[in-house]
């Protein structure tokens, strides 16, 4: 996830090789050099793997917490990066944009989300989740930009041929959110100043991007909120870009 302000320019996670990740900045105009840090949201693969290259290549600034370093180190053997080792809960600033990791329910050592505040604005990524906790839905009531997990349907994934036990890793309360699970969290917190919620960390066996994007559309139109635009986010290819309004 690229986040820029008027002084810096982060990624939220860095799950794909550098040389990818380098090619669809590009396609946004931005050079991967310009980025300044990247913050790690868990250690799973998917989040973490480019780190060790880009770090090599670029230098920027490295943020996770104790549980996700000392896995990159010791499983993957990425050593010299340079950490800076953020506390679960305790915010940060990075330039002009301030960070407050919270915690979040998966199977992984200390996985957090993100409450960012760029130039006034709230951007929560809440994604890697099993059950919206108490703490998760405070973060969300206060977004303007919401990044949200909608992982899969339920019906498909129990309709997958993935084994037994990993449908209920799946589903469990440290696994990912349904369709159905992110939609009504979302209506339970959607606040005034929500404008935006982007779709993410959709399974391609078992999900459909026209099922998450109505469920989450139905879902507000039906509480009231027709005026909060759904976007959906793809891993295969660059979401759409949009310009995060100054607040003052």
């Amino acid at each position: 996830i690229y986040i820029a302000s008027e002084k810096t320019s982060i990624l939220v996670d860095a799950g794909l090789s550098c040389k990818e990740i380098e090619r669809r900045l590009g396609e946004i105009g931005v050079e991967a050099s310009e980025i300044s840090a990247i913050c790690i949201t868990h250690e799973h693969g998917d989040h973490q793997s480019g780190v060790g290259v880009m770090f090599s290549k670029h230098g920027m600034d490295m943020y996770a917490n104790d549980g996700a370093v000392d896995y990159v180190e010791s499983r993957q053997g990425h050593r010299g990066i340079r950490w800076n080792v953020f506390t679960t809960g305790e915010p940060f600033e990075i330039e002009d944009i301030q960070v407050e990791p919270f915690s979040i329910p998966h199977d992984s050592y200390d996985p957090v989300g993100f409450a960012l505040t760029v130039n006034g604005v709230r951007v929560v990524i809440a994604t890697d989740m099993g059950m919206v906790t108490t703490l998760i839905r405070e973060k969300m009531k206060n977004a303007d930009i919401l990044v949200l997990e909608c992982n899969h349907d339920e019906i498909l994934l129990k309709e997958s041929d993935r084994p037994w036990s990993l449908k209920q890793r799946i589903a469990g309360r440290q696994g990912h959110l349904s369709n159905s699970q992110a939609a009504e969290a979302l209506i339970e917190t959607a606040g005034p100043n929500l404008s935006v919620v982007f779709v993410a960390h959709m399974s391609s066996e078992c999900n459909e991007p026209d099922l998450a994007l109505s469920t989450i559309r139905k879902a507000l139109d039906n509480h009231g909120r027709s005026d909060v635009d759904v976007k959906l986010t793809r891993q295969s290819y660059v979401s759409d870009l949009i310009e995060i309004p100054a607040r003052g």
